[in-house]
């Protein structure tokens, strides 16, 4: 099967470094395009680009001529790891230009024609596109988003409780540095230090998990009906997004039913086939003090969701704890996971993965 080519947007930086190093070896896509700022424009990405991934960049990435964010791409896929302000603009023209687009970026996820998506969550709403190519007048061209990288655990964990009707919440987060990108945040502020508040977080913690437990209506999304609050704070850890979360369901579920709903989740057809889908998104661990961000990031290759704790709370009924790699589930690996859905339901003009390729 020949392979589709891709092009990263941001190439240069943290998150574009984790989409070239996941896309390495992938069984459909290949890098062929790297989009970088003026500053690295016509440079080799190895040139270029500040790797602060382990290991290197694949040696045939590295030799790719970084191009500038305005040039003409030649690749039917997009992935972006653009800046906001960058993200907002751009990534409508390259939709519109017929390019299918799967951003981390946040400009543009909360538009209502644009699916917010963790496939095995959500799936469904894929069928958004449609709504969206229709009432933009684009042809073959889209555009879908993946979540802000703390929404991330807090959605998988709460996907299996859904059926017992989810009345409030609150969230507290220790977010990883990675998530602020690279340089980040400064040393003087992080050592031996936890910082209260990430900016604009918040807010997505409390929008953006109502749009993706949200149901399809054939039109739109007809979000959640819950009340969330949420406090978002910056811990001294490298990777792994870890949220306390506190929550009051309509039924009182056993403890035990609970974590049984947990340990046997799994994706609809044809997530659970997809390449990066992990065979059962999320484990729940029995141990008191888990999960842990340096030992259960890495589970099921960065893109498990992480569970523990789970306890009666006095004041909404249940808490416990949720943990995702934060630029792998929470960004690149989404991006690429929610790209592989797209491939297999025939949204990518004149790429189609045929079924024998999904057990491959």
């Amino acid at each position: 099967m020949q392979k589709l080519d891709v092009a990263i947007l941001g190439a240069t930086g943290a998150v574009g470094q984790r989409f070239i190093q996941l896309l390495e070896g992938h069984p459909w896509f290949q890098v062929s395009e790297v989009i970088g700022s003026s500053r690295s424009a016509g440079k080799t990405y190895g040139e270029a680009a500040r790797w602060v991934l382990d290991d290197n960049p694949p040696a045939r990435v590295a030799a790719l001529t970084v191009k500038a964010l305005d040039a003409d791409f030649c690749s039917p896929l997009v992935f972006s790891a653009l800046p906001k302000e960058a993200a907002k603009t751009r990534e409508l023209e390259l939709a519109a230009a017929g390019h299918v687009v799967c951003t981390n970026a946040s400009a543009n996820r909360m538009l209502p024609d644009v699916p917010l998506m963790l496939p095995e969550v959500n799936a469904d709403h894929i069928d958004l596109i449609n709504v969206q190519r229709q009432r933009r007048g684009w042809n073959g061209g889209a555009l879908i988003a993946n979540s802000n990288c703390t929404v991330m655990p807090v959605v998988m964990a709460l996907k299996p409780l859904l059926k017992y009707g989810i009345r409030r919440l609150h969230l507290v987060s220790e977010q990883a540095v990675s998530g602020a990108g690279y340089p980040g945040v400064s040393s003087m502020d992080m050592i031996d230090n936890i910082l209260p508040y990430v900016p604009g977080d918040e807010d997505k913690m409390q929008t953006e998990s109502l749009k993706m437990l949200g149901r399809f209506t054939g039109e739109g999304i007809d979000e959640l009906q819950t009340v969330v609050s949420a406090t978002c704070t910056r811990v001294p850890v490298l990777d792994g997004h870890l949220v306390n979360i506190s929550v009051e369901l309509a039924d009182q579920p056993e403890l035990s039913s609970i974590i049984e709903d947990w340990e046997t989740y799994q994706a609809p057809a044809p997530v659970l086939d997809l390449p990066s889908a992990p065979a059962y998104p999320l484990q729940y661990l029995y141990q008191i003090d888990r999960p842990q961000p340096r030992r259960d990031r890495q589970a099921g290759k960065g893109m498990m969701t992480s569970i523990g704790r789970l306890r009666e709370c006095p004041v909404l009924g249940y808490k416990f704890a949720a943990l995702s790699h934060n630029t792998v589930r929470g960004a690149a690996g989404c991006s690429i996971l929610n790209a592989e859905l797209m491939a297999v339901a025939g949204c990518i003009e004149g790429f189609r993965v045929a079924e024998y390729a999904l057990a491959s």
